[in-house]
């Protein structure tokens, strides 16, 4: 190694931030033209590693800012200033089917970002850097309180923005694989939401019992969010991903309890037996266990399930009764839902009833199930396990990691408006319906 490359700096600005905070990276005091590789590398909570990597070229002043300069190769090409995060893959060797998430949301996704000489694409671990930086992402912003929830049979956590209050708040549903899962939750609170993450499938009643919740355990959710001292309980929004979605669309369309600002939805459906709790729900989509597909790969494909769109009303919720501000964020590759689909038959429904203008939609093409916080690593296939027959798949979420990638970022901006304008207005009004 040329002894002039030692001093080769690197930064990462700012190296202590959100999860969905842009950084910059910049190498600089290299040669001109001289070939580099910037490396992340990230040991998850379950003992799994993680990486990326990227080759550039040191410009006439011996820099490389990674927001501005063409990655030539490497876990993605182009100018991409987060690719370092999204890009991130399990490292060679790892067992198939990892997905990326973060269970303490109380310590921050340490991320070390280092700079190799040369274009390299493998044996990180057994070279020495030229420089290193660790980056810490958070999903609590400082002054974010978490409060455990076990009050009237609830499974929960609350988080609390950072100040009195009081702050607009927001049911946080995940989907079929259940467990609390907080990290969403926790980033809404970092942007002034008080935000209540639900588990509703492996609940502690459940548990215990054996027994699934009934539709009823949602509105207890609510209550115990709305009559928080720091809550402001006229404005409540619910966000429903997947299977949380469904139940998202049934409360805000028929709970007598629950007056809902705005509703989000993220890969979901409104096909469901009306009546249904959670349990018949489960049924519904068992009972159409044959409609499942396999891809080349032997990934299975449940979007099936739901399809076709039925016309019997009795199972779709009928969105045309519909009071609230509703936003559908749908990857058109989704290969577990069909979102697109549901998507398009709620805006038919919404047009015959008259009330279409409370709903935008978001879609995006090449885009998978998943679509998470921004710079989560898009995990096209993985394992999961259903609640109801507990037995492990191989699921194909779909989309292509680029668009997924950049369709998490544009969504999640999209997110936060679209909730700041619906629970911090003075007004119900939707906003307008989009394509």
């Amino acid at each position: 190694m040329d002894k002039e490359q030692c001093c080769v700096s690197l930064s990462v600005h700012p190296s202590r931030g959100l999860m969905d905070e842009k950084f910059i990276i910049l190498v600089q005091k290299a040669l001109p033209g001289f070939q580099l590789t910037i490396h992340a590398s990230y040991h998850c909570e379950d003992g799994n590693s993680w990486e990326a990597f990227a080759h550039y070229t040191a410009d006439a002043g011996g820099t490389v800012n990674v927001s501005q300069d063409t990655s030539l190769g490497g876990t993605y090409s182009g100018v991409e200033a987060m690719g370092l995060l999204w890009s991130l893959r399990p490292v060679p060797g790892s067992k198939p089917g990892l997905r990326l998430r973060k269970k303490n949301v109380q310590t921050p996704m340490e991320v070390t970002i280092s700079v190799y000489q040369g274009h390299q694409t493998e044996g990180f671990v057994d070279q020495v850097p030229l420089a290193s930086v660790l980056v810490e992402r958070w999903y609590m912003a400082p002054g974010v309180h978490r409060i455990p929830i076990t009050e009237e049979g609830l499974t929960a956590t609350l988080f609390l923005p950072a100040g009195p209050g009081p702050f607009p708040g927001l049911l946080d549903l995940w989907g079929g694989a259940g467990q609390l899962v907080e990290y969403r939750a926790a980033l809404l609170a970092s942007h002034g939401i008080a935000s209540l993450a639900l588990d509703y499938l492996t609940s502690k009643v459940t548990v215990e019992t054996g027994k699934n919740v009934d539709n009823q355990y949602f509105e207890t959710a609510y209550r115990v969010l709305q009559k928080h001292p720091q809550v402001c309980g006229s404005r409540i929004a619910m966000l429903g991903l997947s299977f949380g979605a469904s139940f998202t669309l049934k409360m805000a369309v028929y709970s007598q309890v629950m007056k809902l600002r705005c509703a989000v939805c993220i890969g979901g459906s409104h096909v469901q037996p009306v009546d249904g709790s959670v349990e018949q729900v489960l049924g519904y989509m068992h009972k159409n266990t044959e409609k499942t597909r396999f891809s080349e790969q032997n990934e299975t494909i449940f979007r099936d399930l739901l399809l076709p769109i039925p016309t019997d009303p009795s199972l779709k919720v009928d969105v045309g009764q519909l009071q609230c501000a509703l936003l559908l964020v749908v990857g058109e590759d989704d290969q577990n839902w069909p979102a697109a689909e549901s998507a398009k038959d709620m805006k038919e429904m919404m047009e015959r009833a008259g009330n279409s203008h409370l709903l935008t939609i978001l879609s995006y093409p090449k885009t998978g199930h998943q679509i998470e916080p921004p710079y989560t690593p898009h995990v096209r296939a993985g394992i999961f396990r259903t609640v109801d027959t507990r037995q492990k798949v191989m699921a194909l979420w779909g989309g292509q990691t680029v668009e997924h990638s950049h369709a998490q970022e544009d969504a999640w901006k999209k997110i936060l408006v679209f909730l700041r304008e619906n629970l911090y207005d003075g007004t119900d009004t939707g906003a307008t319906t989009s394509n």
